[in-house]
């Protein structure tokens, strides 16, 4: 648009300017846009699911016939105790010595042991998991996600989470290490 300069000096002859009009973008259409893309990958995109871990647990029925022989030195059982530790040891209860440990190290045993059971017999270890009323279920996920990481054996872990399977020689052991 045009403008008339009528006032000034008349005779000098000044440059007529137009009026600068501020640029605006709308960026509405692209707000638009850009919600209908969030929209649409939300929408197709499929979130994690979650995966479930086998687990092995005894089974009441005593009369089964198609039992799985193992040899004692082929199974470690893990006895989870109190203030975060576990008492472990190979074979049977009772013949062996328990190891107290933290969860920081249970890692290094179950690789030891599960390479040691593997020179010796060719076999893979088995893994019995005794949590007792002293540890909590933090203490149970953990030492889970541990045999899962470290892909201790192929089959599920056992778990034996009935106190009244603990045996005696177990007991006195974490009792003496502090952890029942």
């Amino acid at each position: 648009m045009a403008e008339l300069n009528t006032g000034g000096d008349g005779g000098k002859g000044g440059k007529v300017r137009s009026k600068k009009q501020s640029t605006r973008v709308d960026l509405t259409a692209m707000v638009d846009l850009a919600f209908l893309l969030i929209t649409f990958f939300m929408l197709t995109t499929s979130l994690s699911k979650p995966l479930a871990m086998d687990i092995a647990k005894p089974d009441k029925d005593v009369k089964d016939l198609n039992k799985l022989e193992l040899k004692a030195s082929q199974t470690m059982t893990i006895l989870l105790g109190k203030n975060d530790k576990i008492a472990w040891y190979m074979g049977e209860a009772g013949k062996s010595t328990p190891t107290i440990e933290g969860f920081n190290d249970i890692r290094a045993s179950l690789l030891k042991n599960k390479q040691e059971v593997k020179d010796k017999m060719g076999k893979d270890i088995i893994i019995v998991v005794k949590p007792t009323d002293a540890s909590t279920y933090e203490n149970f996920v953990n030492i889970m996600d541990e045999l899962n990481i470290t892909k201790t054996n192929i089959n599920a872990p056992a778990i034996d989470d009935d106190p009244k399977h603990l045996m005696d020689s177990e007991k006195e052991a974490m009792k003496t290490g502090g952890i029942l």
